[in-house]
């Protein structure tokens, strides 16, 4: 197979985060740099521990991806971005309570070099949180051009070759999708009206990333690149783009035991999850709008798996229902409860309960290490667009409307390690051998 032009991986890496200062990034800022110390252990990482199969099964190669595939290292990684409190990263990642103290202190010196850039913010779009650290209020436009300014910025002062950005802040309010989002034409003149009822600060983050060459994760549920405007204007720039919403908890045991369910051919009557959750993120989904673009997006899995179309029998009738539950007294320790109905031979009722205890920054610092490596990787493949082999990351897929998304979490596993045999020149699995 014709091996992918791929550009070297030379230079310095600027990974830019949009709430640079929140549980999830401090954690994964915090790790990253225990990891590259040799004080830590990148646990939950693809890019850094699974191995990859290459050839046939009786030729025995199993090296580690990050031996065969040209990724960038770790020592090449510069840190920093934005957010709405001004506190270092040292002083956010203490106050998140995620990671204990004296692995902080591991790389404190560090940390406390990164300071947040002041952010786009419009309480708007979440209610819940108060910024202090803020660009002064301006027009969607001219607060857009002040990001790009922001990334031109932080690449030249950090001597970066290549530019990511990520975004690991709140989830905004449920936005629909509007005329305004059809076209990248419309979409300007919506940027230079300063419409922003139609384009919430994470809009105006993608585009000026976008536009500056660099590719755009998004990790929250945020209607933001899901539009027809944002994947014109990353096939006009040629950058990768991916999202959304990171699979941590609750939703990926339902990418686990959905496909179960359906490969048995088990029936499904009802599924209830709940959820308590401490942190920031709690916070901001206690409100009804930003909870209701969460629920969208954990709601989404279950059907497109299970296919009720294709098995009415099976899955025409589900009852599917999802609670987010704000209880400080966790933090960061997110309990997701779920209660799963299901139906077996001559239609016998059985019932699954699971209970995962989790650490919801835990769990989504190593997605953010792997996304940021491979969206680089992406770029420097000349890939563009929706980049759909990341999808194992996220709870809802971008794609687009002549597509379905796939959800099953094996499927996306199998994509996702054929797209690096492909990069490298290897041939792609069918498991037949």
């Amino acid at each position: 197979m014709e091996k992918v032009e791929v550009r070297d991986a030379k230079g310095k890496l600027g990974v830019m985060v949009v709430g640079v200062g929140g549980a999830v990034a401090s954690t994964f800022i915090a790790g990253t740099l225990s990891v590259r110390r040799g004080t830590g252990k990148p646990i939950g990482s693809i890019t850094q521990l699974a191995t990859i199969r290459l050839g046939r099964r009786n030729e025995n190669r199993f090296p580690k991806i990050k031996e065969v595939v040209p990724l960038a290292e770790l020592d090449d990684l510069v840190f920093g971005g934005w957010d709405i409190f001004e506190e270092n990263i040292y002083q956010a990642a203490v106050h998140a309570e995620v990671l204990k103290k004296e692995d902080l202190d591991a790389v404190r010196d560090e940390l406390e070099a990164i300071s947040p850039i002041p952010a786009v913010f419009d309480q708007d779009f979440v209610k819940r949180l108060h910024g202090t650290h803020v660009k002064p209020e301006a027009t969607r436009r001219r607060l857009t051009e002040q990001l790009r300014e922001d990334i031109r910025r932080f690449r030249t002062e950090n001597g970066c070759e290549r530019i990511v950005v990520m975004w690991a802040a709140s989830t905004e309010i449920y936005i629909p999708q509007s005329p305004e989002h059809e076209s990248l034409e419309a979409f300007e003149q919506a940027l230079d009206a300063d419409r922003r009822d139609v384009i919430p600060p994470s809009m105006c983050y993608a585009y000026a990333a976008i536009s500056e060459g660099a590719p755009f994760i998004m990790g929250a549920p945020n209607l933001c690149i899901d539009i027809p405007a944002m994947w014109e204007l990353a096939g006009r720039e040629n950058v990768p783009v991916c999202g959304k919403d990171y699979k941590t908890g609750q939703t990926l045991i339902k990418t686990v035991l959905s496909p179960m369910l359906k490969t048995r051919m088990l029936g499904l009557e009802g599924w209830f999850s709940t959820n308590i959750l401490g942190n920031r993120d709690g916070e901001v989904l206690d409100d009804p709008g930003s909870f209701r673009t969460k629920e969208v997006s954990k709601l989404s899995v279950i059907d497109t798996i299970l296919q009720p179309d294709v098995y009415p029998e099976l899955y025409g009738n589900i009852y599917h229902k999802v609670r987010i539950n704000y209880y400080p007294p966790r933090k960061d320790n997110k309990e997701g409860w779920d209660n799963i109905d299901i139906v077996g031979w001559l239609g016998y009722p059985m019932q699954l309960k699971v209970d995962f205890l989790c650490r919801d920054s835990i769990l989504a610092a190593p997605l953010c290490l792997d996304l940021v490596l491979f969206s680089d990787l992406a770029l420097r493949c000349g890939f563009s667009g929706i980049q759909s082999w990341l999808s194992f990351y996220f709870k809802s897929p971008v794609h687009t409307p002549d597509r379905v998304p796939e959800h099953d979490l094996f499927i996306q596993h199998t994509i996702l390690k054929n797209t690096l045999r492909r990069i490298i020149g290897e041939p792609t699995l069918d498991y037949l051998d």
